[in-house]
């Protein structure tokens, strides 16, 4: 009996053993799991907090290399007067070649005798603005306007480039739908929607390329007037004194006989007219002579 109560007790004492090991292990594995969890957290806090400071430190560099990357479309107008038209086109074309530009349009206008002037419209790069703007004024005996104005196009640069990323991605979704497309119906409204996409991004590709040639080179606009002073020569065969004598004396004598043409036109025409007044003024003087006769007789 006593050996049967000591066998009864030696495995209340075990089991009792047994159950505080297991609490305890259980215990210690969810204090590992907590940790493991912080750790976790911990990690992803730490690479929440990384990635956030290096999208801040993305953003803030963005508009940095930006405002250092500025794209300023420049242009120029110059209205100048110079001592000879020819020979200052041709200098200014050298120098257009000279740095790399081109010529858009040349015209020379001949507005009287003593005033020519032309207009050239030049792009020059961008990095020889400046200088080729003092060769030009180099050219001229005195500048009459001089206006020079810049168009800043980076935000609209950079806007142009952020919708083309975005409308690529979605290029690249609906080819994605496309390849796994099943259906006639869906792969026509997908292959729809991918053109309509396809020429948005066509359309801010091409703004973006004439911004960035606009931006490249500069447009410089040159009005150029020549004033000359014009000496009348003399010129011998304006003069012709034997010529114009002879056509003067051949006017006089047309006249003289013109004249007389129409006295004989006039009295031959007007003869009848001319022997009844005649014989009128004859009766009429007849008549006044008689009468005074008659009268000095009484007296």
């Amino acid at each position: 009996m006593r050996k049967l109560i000591l066998f009864f007790l030696f495995i209340s004492v075990a089991t009792l053993l047994a159950a505080c090991s297991d609490s305890e292990s259980s215990f210690e594995s969810k204090s590992s799991d907590d940790k493991a969890e912080m750790v976790t957290d911990e990690s992803t806090n730490d690479v929440a907090v990384e990635s956030g400071a290096t999208n801040n430190e993305s953003v803030t560099k963005e508009p940095q290399e930006a405002s250092t990357l500025r794209m300023i479309i420049h242009q120029a107008q110059l209205q100048v007067n110079v001592k000879k038209l020819e020979t200052a086109q041709e200098n200014i074309t050298k120098k257009v070649e000279q740095y790399g530009g081109y010529i858009v349009e040349s015209n020379v206008y001949q507005e009287d005798d003593e005033t020519n002037s032309g207009k050239m419209i030049v792009r020059i790069p961008e990095k020889h603005f400046q200088t080729f703007l003092h060769d030009a004024e180099e050219q001229a005996a005195d500048i009459l306007e001089r206006n020079v104005s810049g168009q800043d196009v980076t935000e609209q640069y950079v806007d142009l480039q952020s919708r083309v990323k975005s409308k690529r991605a979605v290029e690249e979704r609906l080819l994605e739908f496309m390849g796994n497309a099943q259906k006639t119906e869906d792969l026509l409204r997908i292959s729809s929607d991918l053109a309509t996409v396809q020429e948005e991004i066509e359309v801010m590709v091409g703004k973006m390329n004439y911004l960035e040639n606009q931006t490249s080179f500069s447009t410089i606009e040159l009005i150029m007037y020549e004033n000359r002073i014009v000496v009348p020569e003399i010129e011998s065969k304006d003069l012709n004194t034997w010529e114009k004598t002879k056509k003067q004396l051949a006017t006089s004598t047309n006249g003289l006989l013109a004249a007389g043409s129409s006295f004989i036109v006039f009295f031959i025409g007007n003869l009848p007219v001319l022997l009844l007044l005649a014989a009128i003024g004859f009766v009429v003087y007849w008549i006044i002579k008689r009468r005074l006769r008659s009268e000095q007789k009484t007296k």
